[in-house]
């Protein structure tokens, strides 16, 4: 059997990037960029206030006290009309463009405005609006000014290629006029859960049956990990509905199949996937739980018969046309299948995705809170909750009775790993943790 990092290796190497495709920026939120982003403009703009306040010339501001003449009212938007001389200044609004002759702006907070107006009038002046004294004790020439290009020039590359996509970027194209952008595509996961003991999950079981919450599990474990899933259902264990069935998820970029991997009569999965053209990698991993784990790689040609999607110009950027399906047959033990599912399916996702992605192998250490018996013959990965704490990391083992309990596992965070063996491990003893996936 293979270790899980040799397993994990064999599955990376199958795994390549996506093709970029066209996105519209309303799409585009945690997908990978694919091209270099340079602005169109500076911005800011011009140069401008950045608190609401009054314009000034520092000169007239003499120990932090000035009383001045206001000119007009330059609110975001609008353009300024006259320009700051002696003895005047603008009220001016957050964003706004500063005037011409202004080196400085005073928060409004530091002011207090008179509607009397000062005579006589400046100059061109259409009229005053009053006076204002200032008392800002902090003032400095330059304050509350941001420049113009200050954020960024014309010109100047903003985002790489490379870059995954959050609210802030999505932002800053949106700021650069970018509203379609070139990133590789949402990865979409087919899931099939297989077994004739199982029913959908809002009828209640009969006997010999039980729920199928392996579909619902897969499926809120793709979406946190960024891909879309597409749920084919429940199959029965006859070969052709399997067929059938498996034919529809090789249309996907990952197909993921629970249950019907093992040994057992029933256990048609692997034969079925090669008769579709699914080449086997490998099967069954030195791990507790996931033993098990199945996983192929089928190869669509072209059209033309060629395998390579780079020499058929006639496919879309990102299709699955002349690609490749990643195929996954986990075993039916719920548990099991989240396991497999973190060590290896999430890592695959993540580099379809052309996302950065680091190795889970254990990292980190933890202290246990309590004793831990560990009686195996592979290494054992075991649910866990992990707090921080001023002696570094803690781990609770849960209260977890095998692959079927889900229960147990609901509320872990993490994976405590225990190499094979038989060992009693003290409370305060450190041992390796893999951090799950919080979001």
């Amino acid at each position: 059997m293979l270790s899980v990092a040799d397993a994990l290796n064999h599955i990376l190497e199958h795994a390549r990037t996506k093709l970029p495709g066209e996105v519209a920026l309303a799409e585009a939120v945690g997908l990978v960029l694919a091209e270099e982003v340079a602005s169109d403009i500076d911005s800011p703009p011009h140069d401008k206030a950045m608190v609401d306040g009054y314009a000034v010339l520092s000169a007239d501001v003499v120990a932090g006290r000035a009383k001045l003449g206001v000119l007009e009212e330059i609110t975001a938007g609008a353009v300024p009309t006259c320009k700051v001389i002696p003895g005047f200044c603008s009220r001016i609004m957050t964003g706004a463009p500063l005037p011409a002759g202004a080196d400085a702006v005073v928060m409004v907070e530091r002011t207090g405005f008179n509607p009397s107006p000062l005579t006589p009038l400046p100059q061109g002046a259409r009229g005053i609006l009053g006076t204002v004294e200032i008392h800002d004790e902090r003032f400095r020439a330059g304050q509350n000014i941001m420049r113009r290009g200050k954020s960024l020039r014309q010109g100047e590359t903003v985002l790489h290629s490379g870059v995954e996509l959050g609210p802030a970027e999505i932002g800053l194209l949106a700021e650069v006029g970018h509203t379609q952008i070139r990133a590789i595509p949402l990865v979409k996961m087919a899931m099939v859960s297989t077994g004739n003991e199982l029913l959908p999950a809002d009828q209640k079981p009969t006997a010999g049956k039980i729920r199928n919450s392996n579909g619902p599990l897969l499926a809120a474990a793709a979406q946190r990990a960024g891909a879309t899933p597409v749920d084919l259902g429940i199959v029965r264990d006859e070969p052709h509905e399997l067929r059938r069935c498996f034919r529809a998820g090789l249309e996907s970029d990952v197909l993921v199949i629970s249950g019907g991997v093992s040994a057992g009569v029933l256990d048609l999965v692997p034969a079925v996937l090669v008769e579709l053209g699914v080449r086997q990698v490998f099967h069954k991993v030195d791990l507790k739980p996931g033993k098990p784990l199945w996983f192929g790689v089928c190869e669509k040609p072209l059209g033309d018969g060629s395998s390579n999607p780079k020499s058929n110009p006639r496919a879309e950027p990102g299709a699955n046309v002349g690609d490749r399906t990643l195929v996954f047959g986990l075993p039916g033990n719920p548990v099991s299948s989240l396991v497999c599912f973190e060590l290896f399916v999430k890592p695959a996702i993540a580099r379809l995705a052309g996302r950065h992605w680091e190795s889970p192998h254990p990292v980190r250490r933890a202290k246990l809170t309590r004793e831990f018996s560990q009686r195996s013959d592979r290494p054992t990965y075991y649910p866990a909750l992990v707090v921080s704490s001023a002696e570094g990391l803690l781990a609770e083992p849960k209260a977890w009775q095998g692959s079927a309990d889900l229960r147990g596992f609901a509320g872990a965070n993490a994976l405590l790993v225990f190499p094979a063996g038989e060992k009693i491990y003290a409370a305060g003893e450190a041992v390796d943790v893999l951090m799950l996936s919080t979001a």
